[in-house]
């Protein structure tokens, strides 16, 4: 289960690659959320790019530093391509679902004049 070190030659490969994940993750989350939020399916299809160029970075990264090398580092790697997928998905049903909740109970999320921490 030891991960061989990343050689010093590959070391801007694994910087670049971790900063491309962390980057192409958050317009794959942003470009969902805005494409769903504003009722613009057209824009969905750059979501996937997003998640696409994510998918080019995992593997850059976890090729770089020789995570492919082990049965169980190969699993986390999917694992979390999986979950950087899902997630949004997650996310947006979870918040449409309890929107709706609050419609149902007739709770308004922001009152005049209140934080939407304080209930009267």
């Amino acid at each position: 289960m030891i991960v061989e070190p990343v050689a010093l030659a590959n070391f801007f490969t694994v910087f670049f690659s971790a900063a491309m994940v962390i980057l192409t993750g958050a317009i794959y989350a942003l470009v969902f959320a805005y494409s769903r939020l504003r009722q613009r399916p057209r824009l969905m299809p750059l979501a996937y790019v997003a998640y696409l160029g994510l998918s080019v970075s995992v593997y850059s990264l976890a090729q770089a530093a020789n995570l492919f090398n082990d049965t169980f580092w190969t699993f986390i790697v999917g694992l979390m391509l999986l979950g950087y997928f899902v997630a949004p998905h997650g996310v947006w049903h979870l918040c449409v679902a309890t929107h709706d909740q609050e419609a149902v109970d007739g709770h308004k999320p922001h009152d005049e004049g209140t934080s939407s921490f304080v209930r009267s």
